[in-house]
């Protein structure tokens, strides 16, 4: 793979930073960014990501599959995706800030 097509991979493995409290929480205990990424990132890609994108040092990344709900309209029955969410932790004195405007 070329180093323009590896750059554009890297651009589309995050798809969202996921703000909820619970991320707030661990973002403020353990110092770790939660993203929703692609379904097929590994690690190393999430971590060349997120330097790439935000120009920060990434310390570590923990990974987690989550199952989709099952979700049910009268009788039907429906099923929402599977989706993965990465925590990266951030070299101390590093820091994404997603308020202002990047």
């Amino acid at each position: 793979m070329s180093a323009i097509q590896n750059q554009e991979r890297l651009l589309q493995v995050i798809l969202a930073p996921q703000i909820t409290e619970k991320a707030t929480h661990i973002a403020d205990k353990n110092q770790q960014i939660a993203f929703k990424v692609r379904t097929d990132a590994s690690k190393p890609e999430i971590k060349a990501a997120v330097e790439l994108v935000f120009k920060v040092e990434v310390q570590g990344v923990t990974v987690v599959n989550v199952k989709g709900k099952t979700k049910r309209a009268g009788r039907t029955v429906g099923h929402r995706k599977d989706w993965k969410k990465a925590y990266v932790s951030l070299k101390p004195g590093q820091e994404i800030n997603f308020a202002a405007g990047e």
